[in-house]
């Protein structure tokens, strides 16, 4: 089984403390946000989770206690470094000490488990084509060597976001391929392997390669494990990821960033931040006694036998 630390809330940045709990504990509680009365027990043992994956946009506040966790899991970091400034994410730090604080977790647990993430992809007045591919360029020169791959997509145009971001533009397909081709040609400059993320979209002429973000070839190759051939089913359309179980909750974001599919509004996740509680098994409140607690299903997908040659 994986686990999905950031899939709905920047768990890293906001909630380490609570993190680093659960996994000391042995165990958390997860709230099934469409029947929110239905609560999954995950067990964190080694023997149950087969890699830890992280996705944060600040890994500051963890880096001093990592260790805990590394040393004990497989594990994988996306690291969200965009262009955008204060005026689009209001609470994540400058591209500047984004980059410093990578290379800080590189030094912790290596190149082959570091994804830079540059998405998604918006464009705005101020937020241009032109202004995409200096900074994409500015970042890129940094970070060559010091990460596994970069990972892009655009943004998916959801209904609420002519209400929280009125200001953004549809990109055009002409627009795609251009940024693309940009892209590409910067990532093949700094000989970084870049791919997409969920895009219907084929670039491969551009040096952009179509994958999931969180295959089971990815996380194997980072960590030197075997995994069984299955079938990657994905979360969303267009999406080639391998399943997992996210321990966090939607609507618990302090970010405020104005493309967040997670957050219904900034606002109401703000508020949700004061109910957390960092000794209790769930991110948000606590449990109550009209929960119907359910235990998760655990199967592992190592390939043991492989796997296990790998260290002989």
């Amino acid at each position: 089984m994986i686990i999905n630390t950031g899939g709905r809330t920047d768990t890293v940045q906001y909630y380490s403390d609570w993190l680093l709990n659960r996994f000391k504990e042995g165990f958390v509680y997860s709230r099934n946000p469409f029947y929110p009365s239905k609560v999954t027990h995950y067990e964190l043992t080694p023997d149950k989770v087969d890699c830890v994956v992280f996705c944060s946009k600040n890994y500051e506040p963890i880096l001093e206690r990592l260790n805990e966790i590394t040393d004990r899991f497989n594990t994988y970091f996306h690291y969200t470094i965009t262009a955008y400034g204060t005026d689009i994410e209001p609470r994540v730090p400058s591209i500047n000490k984004s980059i410093e604080t990578l290379l800080k977790l590189e030094k912790l647990v290596g190149v082959q488990r570091i994804a830079w993430r540059y998405d998604p992809v918006l464009m705005t007045e101020k937020y241009t084509i032109d202004r995409h591919l200096q900074t994409f360029e500015y970042i890129a020169k940094q970070l060559a060597g010091h990460i596994d791959r970069c990972i892009f997509s655009f943004v998916e145009m959801y209904k609420k976001l002519s209400i929280n971001m009125p200001e953004l533009k549809p990109i055009t397909d002409d627009e795609k391929v251009i940024l693309a081709k940009g892209l590409g040609q910067i990532a093949a400059r700094y000989d970084i392997y870049l791919q997409t993320c969920a895009t219907k979209e084929d670039f491969s002429q551009n040096n952009v390669h179509r994958s999931g973000c969180m295959t089971l070839e990815i996380l194997g190759n980072a960590n030197g494990v075997k995994f069984k051939k299955l079938t990657h089913k994905g979360i969303r359309k267009n999406c080639n990821c391998m399943e997992a179980r996210d321990i966090g909750a939607y609507d618990t974001c302090p970010n405020g960033c104005k493309y967040c599919y997670a957050n219904s509004t900034p606002k109401k996740a703000v508020e949700n931040y004061k109910l957390h509680d960092k000794n209790s098994p769930i991110l948000l409140g606590k449990i109550k006694e009209t929960d119907e607690i359910l235990q998760g299903n655990q199967k592992t997908f190592i390939d043991a036998e492989d796997s296990f040659s790998l260290f002989l």
